[in-house]
């Protein structure tokens, strides 16, 4: 049973290898991948969708899913693009995973810059943090007490505002010096740093990974219907 896996920044593709073993790690998503795979000899009967390009190119359709789900294909998404495209999709039967695809198909997130970052071509690296990331790691520090209610909503409001290449929780902390406490400000920035703070994409990708593991376990081949339409 082929399986497909397009990650990047979220998760190392090195370390997403170790969480499901025999699948194939492809870079970022962009239009036209999933059709290119659909178009192979023997295509992928699943496909996990974890990042996706962009702002550089076309960023993969929800048609385009939904074309190789009519072929039988089970498709899921966590993370990033993979997240935003579940939450459109999931009542087609798209599989989503984990806390950011959980808030986008609540409603709880609308912007897709709540996602949005830059990497680096070759080492798939961020070079920035997403605003999603910010926001649950925030979360936490609400519950452990770190944060005021107050500050919190001042470095979500400085975070915000940046352009999200530019994104970074140091970046927000840092337009809020003389506006916040010094020694909360300082508090906060040590708890973003440290190994307590979540991070929700990494964490999604994991969540993701482990998905198809299980599924694969009660997953029944069947065969791949050669012409299909919605």
């Amino acid at each position: 049973m082929r399986t497909v896996v397009f990650v990047g920044p979220s998760l190392p593709p090195e370390e997403a290898a170790a969480h499901l073993p025999g699948a194939e790690f492809l870079p970022p998503i962009e239009r036209g991948d999933i059709d290119a795979l659909m178009a192979q000899e023997q295509p992928p009967r699943r496909i996990g969708i974890i990042d996706g390009k962009f702002l550089q190119s076309f960023s993969i359709s929800p048609k385009e899913i939904l074309r190789a789900m009519d072929r039988g294909v089970r498709v899921y998404g966590s993370s990033s693009m993979g997240a935003l495209r579940a939450a459109e999709l999931d009542v087609y039967g798209m599989t989503g995973v984990g806390t950011v695809y959980s808030m986008y198909a609540s409603g709880a997130l609308e912007d897709d810059d709540e996602v949005a970052i830059t990497f680096d071509s070759e080492s798939l690296r961020p070079v920035c943090e997403p605003m999603v990331n910010i926001r649950v790691a925030l979360d936490a520090a609400l519950r452990r007490r770190v944060v005021s209610k107050d500050n919190a909503e001042l470095f979500l409001e400085s975070a915000k505002a940046l352009y999200f290449p530019q994104r970074t929780a140091a970046a927000a902390l840092h337009q809020l010096k003389g506006t916040m406490p010094e020694p909360d400000r300082q508090r906060l920035a040590s708890y973003l740093r440290s190994p307590e703070a979540p991070d929700a994409k990494r964490e999604d990708a994991l969540a993701l990974l482990d998905r198809m593991r299980q599924d694969a376990k009660q997953y029944k081949t069947v065969p791949v219907p050669e012409v299909a339409a919605r």
